[in-house]
């Protein structure tokens, strides 16, 4: 039934509405977390990959079925830069998803109490990128159990290579989950999405008020860094869909090839970036 409350086709005329459709996919996968998960003595431990999971199958129909008609656009356009504008419209449903998961997670972190137990897992992420030295003293500063994890102190330019070679890692397994099954590089992207949630949580902890700054701090460079995920994703369902549906030694399954391979360069240009601007000019701001 919920894949029903938005098609690709009506989404792409008005992205802004799937905000509304990620602010309630993640919002009901926090509830229910809660109500089946939270009263387990095990369990309970491990309900950020639950709320991450149950975002993951609300959101699979309507990514597969996008990524579906960014293939046939490859057959329907033959100009390189109308295609390019056809498939931004498509990474601009995806961004308001996204966009609609942050808010809305960052939004219950801060008003549900003790809303930290629901993204433990993405909180020692946050601590292990951002305070490696001090990572045991992060996590139970944010109420998690201790975690051994240490690392010496980094500097601007090792941050930088560290963050960046990450992230790529990141974007070469979205790309090759998304061409051995179309829609499951949502998963990734649904994680990045609690993380930076988290991160802002973090930041903003008990007051409300400081929730348009907090997003600010971590979105300057955190759309553009998930923009190149979902354009790797995009890049990789296209690609699977393409070679199931057509002789490799077409034409036509040439011209996806490439088509699919400007995107991913794309993708790579907008993830150094998005790492230069998250490393280098982020913190001189906030």
């Amino acid at each position: 039934m919920l894949e029903l409350l938005i098609n690709p086709k009506r989404a792409e005329k008005k992205p802004w509405q799937m905000f509304l459709i990620g602010f309630f996919y993640a919002s009901l996968s926090l509830f229910l977390s809660w109500l089946l998960f939270s009263k387990d003595a095990v369990l309970s431990k491990y309900l950020g990959i639950f709320v991450i999971t149950f975002c993951v199958i609300f959101s699979m129909p309507f990514v597969y079925y996008t990524i579906k008609l960014e293939e046939r656009k490859d057959i329907i356009y033959s100009n390189e830069k109308n295609l390019l504008k056809e498939h931004s419209r498509a990474i601009l449903t995806f961004l308001w998803l996204f966009l609609g998961f942050i808010v809305a997670f960052s939004l219950w972190n801060i008003l549900v109490p003790n809303g930290g137990k629901y993204f433990n897992a993405q909180i020692e992420t946050f601590c292990q990128i951002n305070r490696p030295a001090n990572f045991n003293e992060c996590v139970q500063e944010y109420g998690i159990e201790e975690k051994k994890y240490t690392v010496g102190s980094v500097i601007g330019s090792e941050r930088f290579s560290s963050i960046f070679s990450n992230n790529i890692y990141v974007l070469i397994f979205t790309l090759l989950l998304s061409v051995a099954f179309g829609a499951g590089a949502i998963f990734i992207l649904a994680w990045n999405a609690s993380v930076i949630a988290a991160a802002i949580s973090i930041f903003i902890r008990s007051d409300i008020a400081k929730l348009p700054i907090g997003l600010a701090r971590y979105l300057i460079h955190g759309l553009p860094e998930v923009c190149a995920y979902f354009i790797a994703a995009l890049s990789g369902g296209i690609l699977g869909i393409a070679v199931i549906r057509h002789d490799t030694k077409s034409e036509r399954f040439w011209s996806i090839i490439n088509d699919s391979m400007i995107l991913v360069i794309i993708a790579i240009v907008i993830l150094f970036l998005a790492t230069l601007i998250e490393v280098f000019i982020t913190p001189r701001l906030f």
